[in-house]
């Protein structure tokens, strides 16, 4: 808590937050410099959208309008979709990337505690920082003690001092043992402040000791630095935890195990909006019917109306997309649908050869290792096998992708000689009632 004597000072910085950024335009001036860059555009001859039917368009015209408006700002388009029997925006992310800004402005405005005025099309990350800066603010507890009141003040104090750092990145360490375990960091205050619960599903299985063992109550930092110690240590048994650890950091590059999922999707309540953290990006995430589902804020998807979720079932990431009903809602581009088809298709394939290839292999013959070696030996032994496998693996993938290009390649070629055979068929009749007609006699 701040010492009573600064009571006032914390209450005059706080409550001029909403000052801070005077110099950027409001909402109402945004969207009346955008409608009179496309009036201009319209006088000069350029092509002047419909009021209701292309937005797509009109969209586009207001973004480069706004980016001429103001430079070096990031400008964001926002979608809005039907939620909950509610015309509600959405917040899409631009070519500058994911931030952890979008996601808790998203579940807020699925929450309807922020609103935006209606059929506003763009946004500056500058106004989102605005609008966030007065639900801190507006947000404060009203009955509460003292201490409380003192503590909430000293809280929003650290979370106004760090939000700037929400367009960019916010420094968020996972631990390995639960969804909502993370390293405290002073950025963690924002989501404890907005009471939005942070996820994640980066997990050990408890069933698989050695694992356990070697990465512990680690965080990922943590975790890390370990690795390079074991990795220099005499001790063989350190050495062998080392590798354990780097293993499991391999083999979970996606960031989501299983286990996690499982963890995550009975830790999730039903109906609840969160953020998830996955590979330094920061979700969306609800759940319904005991389903998860992150929501869908590519810009790629603005004009897809019916795409509005992306269910999250395993942990390739390759989700069905969904309507705000979560019904299945597959992209209206049918290139995209074809493209989306051929690739899973491919991707099949592959994974039937790879699973087939790894029934052929087995598991290494325990029997063949001799009696009494070290763990180091060990570990090289499992390494090299690992190796092995990995490189027989990748060599089965390039030649099978070979093999799907060459028979798609070889497809129109073959249909082409099979229609030329089939018309030399249809033409040698033909010639012969010729040769017919030329040797016989015909009377007059």
């Amino acid at each position: 808590p701040s010492p009573p004597g600064e009571e006032s000072r914390s209450l005059d910085s706080l409550e001029s937050f909403s000052n801070l950024h005077s110099c950027c335009p409001s909402s109402s001036e945004l969207n009346s410099d955008a409608e009179e860059a496309v009036v201009a555009g319209a006088s000069l001859g350029g092509p002047v959208p419909e009021p209701e039917g292309d937005k797509p368009a009109a969209g586009s015209q207001l973004l480069s309008a706004s980016k001429e408006r103001f430079p070096g700002q990031s400008v964001y388009h926002i979608k809005w979709v039907r939620w909950k029997e509610e015309n509600t925006p959405v917040i899409t992310q631009n070519e500058n990337g994911p931030c952890p800004l979008l996601a808790i402005m998203n579940v807020l405005l699925l929450a309807w505690k922020i609103k935006l005025p209606p059929m506003m099309e763009i946004i500056t990350a500058e106004q989102l920082m605005e609008y966030l800066g007065d639900y801190i603010l507006d947000a404060k507890p009203k009955e509460i003690s003292e201490i409380q009141r003192l503590n909430y003040e000293q809280n929003m104090s650290d979370a106004m001092a760090i939000l700037h750092k929400l367009q960019t990145g916010l420094d968020v360490n996972v631990k390995f043992t639960g969804v909502r375990v993370f390293e405290y960091t002073p950025e963690c205050i924002v989501f404890d402040l907005l009471d939005i619960p942070l996820y994640h599903g980066w997990l050990v299985d408890p069933q698989v000791a050695d694992i356990v063992k070697a990465v512990g109550n680690c965080s990922y930092n943590q975790l890390v630095e370990k690795i390079i110690s074991c990795k220099q240590s005499d001790n063989s048994e350190l050495v062998s935890e080392g590798f354990v650890a780097e293993q499991f950091l391999n083999n979970t590059a996606t960031q989501l195990t299983y286990h996690g999922l499982c963890e995550l999707t009975s830790a999730v309540q039903e109906g609840e909006l969160c953020v998830f953290f996955r590979n330094n990006h920061f979700s969306t995430m609800t759940k319904y019917k005991g389903q998860l589902y992150l929501l869908v804020t590519d810009q790629g998807f603005l004009t897809e109306e019916k795409v509005v979720w992306e269910s999250l079932h395993n942990v390739d990431g390759d989700g069905n997309f969904c309507d705000s009903e979560f019904h299945l809602r597959p992209p209206s581009d049918p290139e995209t649908v074809y493209r989306g088809q051929q690739d899973q298709i491919d991707q099949d394939y592959l994974m039937a050869l790879s699973l087939q290839q790894e029934q052929q292999n087995q598991d290494i013959n325990w029997e063949q290792i001799p009696e009494g070696i070290s763990d180091l030996e060990l570990a090289k032994k499992l390494q090299e096998e690992e190796d092995r496998r990995a490189s027989q693996y990748y060599q089965e993938q390039e030649q099978a992708a070979a093999q799907v290009q060459q028979v798609q390649g070889a497809a129109s070629p073959a249909s082409g000689r099979q229609s030329g055979s089939n018309e030399r068929k249809r033409k040698e009749p033909r010639e012969k009632e010729r040769e017919k007609e030329k040797n016989s006699c015909v009377l007059l």
